[in-house]
């Protein structure tokens, strides 16, 4: 299907079994609420598009550090993402979607990474909100900060820094983030050096999302593998259009054990609630590519009396995330489920579920576009299991190898 007024639209988002990615395009993970929004540029016209993303989650106690459960009183956060797509004006937004009370935030900067905690010598920038230094979001609200003149170029990384001096209570975070985050006690928002931050996490705390305007800058920085190396497949698709010299905006909105069809206490609510709250709402969205299905057939494996999951019933949902993409005029691209022989997921029942949920995918004609996951990773000897060369270990989870093919498999000009 082809969807009237798409060409024009600078966005394009991603739905993962273990991941909800949003991919707004601007032209030139892992573990397969009311939505107010505050101080939000008021009177500007300018046109703003993703540059990173990351889907909220409620707090738990799953995942250590338990800075999520305890939240924060009198602690500076650090945190550092990397942009897909430049600009030379910045803001963020930051989310108390599962806040109980309101979230007092004291104030807040935007610099450029340097190493670790630390943060390049004169490129601090204080952020304001509504003009002012500070900003209460109400519980389930959503904040923006005013735009900050602060040039950035593809695939750089920024970094984040909020002193919240009061208590918080729970902290919305986002869990898996592959990326270390930094606390320090009093106000260090500031600081250039790192030293004052000496506990790590590796969640994103109340920040969901960095905006950027302006003209897309050139490629700045250079990539590596595993914790804090930006090679989840957003993270190489964005350097796929880097290369090609058409940056675009990859907003990953992964979530690490999200189901399409149930919500779960830690990993969110299901798929077809949080799409239009997560992918949908991103400036300028013209894209969604979908691959979620693995964890709803898998789930009863965890443990926890998690329901089966039927094909119809994962299908159902599908056809609800591609009414809601069309709804807004959204072209999407579905992804087969990738192989999971040797893993916890894996019993027959199972595999016989991928398999027609697979097909359902490559020939139904519902979605307006497929990306074959599934044989871009599968071990020619065994096509239902990861070639070796793809799996992180678990043979559930790709590598960063995995990651890459999965990026070469998707088609630039799809977006």
């Amino acid at each position: 299907m082809a969807l009237t007024g798409s060409l024009r639209r600078t966005g394009v988002a991603l739905l993962a079994a273990t991941a909800l990615v949003a991919l707004p395009v601007v032209g030139t993970e892992g573990w397969t609420g009311t939505s107010g929004v505050v101080a939000a540029d008021h009177g500007s016209s300018r046109a703003w598009h993703g540059g990173w993303a990351a889907s909220p989650q409620p707090p738990n106690a799953r995942f250590a550090p338990k800075w999520s459960e305890q939240g924060f009183a009198d602690h500076t956060v650090r945190q550092v993402v990397r942009v897909s797509t430049g600009g030379t004006t910045a803001r963020i937004e930051l989310s108390n979607r599962y806040g109980k009370t309101p979230l007092r935030i004291t104030g807040a900067t935007v610099a450029r990474t340097d190493e670790g905690a630390s943060v390049k010598p004169g490129s601090v920038r204080r952020l304001s909100f509504g003009k002012g230094r500070s900003v209460t979001i109400p519980a389930g609200g959503t904040a923006h900060s005013d735009g900050v003149p602060f040039r950035v170029g593809a695939l750089e990384s920024v970094t984040v820094t909020l002193y919240l001096a009061e208590a918080t209570g729970p902290a919305t975070f986002h869990s898996f983030a592959s990326a270390t985050s930094y606390r320090a006690d009093g106000d260090h928002r500031y600081d250039r050096g790192g030293a004052a931050f000496k506990e790590t996490s590796d969640s994103w705390y109340y920040l969901s999302g960095v905006e950027l305007s302006g003209g897309p800058a050139g490629r700045r920085d250079a990539v590596g593998s595993g914790l804090d190396a930006d090679n989840r497949y957003p993270d190489e698709l964005a350097e796929r259009f880097a290369a090609a010299g058409k940056p675009r905006s990859v907003l990953n909105h992964g979530i690490g054990g999200n189901q399409v069809t149930q919500d779960t206490v830690w990993a969110g609510e299901k798929g077809i609630t949080r799409f239009k709250l997560d992918a949908l709402s991103e400036p300028n969205v013209g894209t969604v590519v979908v691959l979620e299905g693995i964890n709803d057939f898998g789930s009863s494996s965890w443990g926890d009396g998690s329901p089966e999951v039927s094909v119809e019933q994962l299908i159902e949902g599908h056809r609800s995330l591609i009414r809601q993409a069309h709804a807004k005029g959204v072209k999407v691209i579905g992804a087969t489920l990738t192989p999971v022989k040797g893993s916890f997921y894996y019993t027959p029942v199972n595999e016989a579920k991928r398999e027609a949920f697979n097909h359902w995918i490559r020939t139904s004609g519902e979605y307006d576009a497929v990306v074959d996951f599934d044989r871009a990773l599968a071990d020619p000897a065994d096509p239902d299991r990861i070639l070796p060369a793809y799996d992180s270990g678990d043979h559930l989870h790709p590598g960063d190898e995995g990651y890459r093919a999965m990026a070469e498999a998707l088609d630039l000009n799809a977006f």
